[in-house]
């Protein structure tokens, strides 16, 4: 069963459809963060209202009404196009909370320093607040990223031929219930750990040259000889 074609071709069918959701996720999660951060309260309010529904009902009660619910009121879409969507509007509120918390990790000290020292908001943003928020997120968006891999199993339930649905028609042409659902839990284990060594990686890229005393003492306010340091590290 660990080499059957049905089972390749529904693990495949999980990584990409995994690969796809977690980044169009990540995009909308960035927008409903930064909207979620904004001074319009319509906007937070907006953005408020999503993430606490989308959080607050099971991914599987919103895949059966993206796919069985809108086309009742016109909306049709194919399995494909209805999975990924309920993949990526789930995801994405988790994931902008993640991405918040990670931005409100930064200092405020260190983008006042960095504004003091003549440098556009563009590149703030890009310097001094995305390296050190992602050293906050990437752990978070790792695991995000492993649970999103099993979670496709739901994806069955609107006959996406993923691993496990896949597993379901092998399992009924041979009638080895035992031994297919064994060789999917392989294949799960084997992605899940192969991601676990990809997350360890990026963690280690981009904790890299991270100096723990600086940060110290960039929570300790703005000022000349915090500018100065800013400086330093920015271009180190």
């Amino acid at each position: 069963m660990l080499t059957s074609t049905q089972l390749l071709k529904g693990a495949w069918v999980t990584v990409w459809m995994t690969v796809v959701s977690m980044a169009l996720g990540l995009v909308l999660a960035v927008i409903v963060a930064a909207a979620r951060s904004s001074r319009f309260i319509v906007l937070r309010g907006i953005t408020g209202f999503y993430v606490w529904l989308m959080r607050g009902t099971p991914l599987l009660v919103q895949l059966v009404i993206i796919y069985t619910g809108l086309p009742q009121i016109g909306i049709k879409l194919g399995v494909i196009e209805a999975a990924i969507l309920g993949l990526v509007l789930n995801e994405a509120a988790y994931l902008s909370e993640i991405v918040r918390s990670g931005l409100m990790a930064v200092p405020t000290g260190q983008t006042e320093a960095a504004r003091a020292l003549g440098m556009s908001p563009l590149k703030v943003f890009r310097v001094v607040v995305l390296p050190q928020a992602l050293r906050v997120m990437i752990p978070s968006l790792g695991n995000s990223f492993n649970a999103l891999l099993k979670t496709t199993t739901l994806l069955s339930v609107i006959s996406v031929q993923e691993l496990l649905r896949e597993t379901q028609f092998a399992v009924q042409l041979n009638f080895r219930v035992l031994e297919g659902l064994v060789a999917a839990a392989i294949y799960y284990l084997a992605l899940t750990t192969l991601w676990g060594l990809i997350q360890r990686a990026l963690e280690k890229k981009f904790g890299r040259g991270y100096d723990r005393n600086y940060r110290r003492k960039a929570t300790q306010g703005a000022g000349v000889g915090q500018a100065a340091e800013l400086t330093e590290a920015v271009n180190r």
